[in-house]
């Protein structure tokens, strides 16, 4: 979706903490695609999104980054990523990132390792 709908010059939004930590219009609305997938196949888990912040209660916690990079993706730069991770009371237990421009995705699970494409990081 980020890359099908990317304008030549994406919109900003908002600042938040500086000039530079920007909100496009896509960030809005992939954060609210991951949510709502996630919704949808784990409904009492909670939600923790960059630019939704925190939604619900569960012993489960999913962090989304929808747009992590989203200066580099403003200026068309390949070097940013979507990035989800997920708690379970309180402890980091999975993440993914999703290196969209690169078709890179890393994997790591709590005690079993980080995969970059299947393949074991060292």
């Amino acid at each position: 979706m980020l890359l099908a709908k990317r304008p030549a010059r994406p919109e900003v939004l908002a600042t938040k903490s500086s000039p530079t930590d920007v909100v496009t219009a896509l960030d809005q609305a992939a954060e609210e695609l991951i949510r709502d997938r996630i919704r949808r196949t784990r409904p009492g888990d909670a939600i923790l999104g960059e630019e939704g912040g925190s939604t619900g209660d569960g012993r489960v916690r999913w962090i989304v980054d929808p747009i992590d990079g989203t200066v580099n993706f403003l200026y068309g730069l390949p070097e940013w990523a979507v990035s989800v991770g997920v708690e379970v009371d309180g402890e980091v237990v999975a993440g993914v990132v999703n290196v969209v421009p690169r078709g890179e995705v890393f994997t790591a699970v709590r005690g079993e390792g980080a995969w970059l494409a299947g393949e074991r990081l060292r």
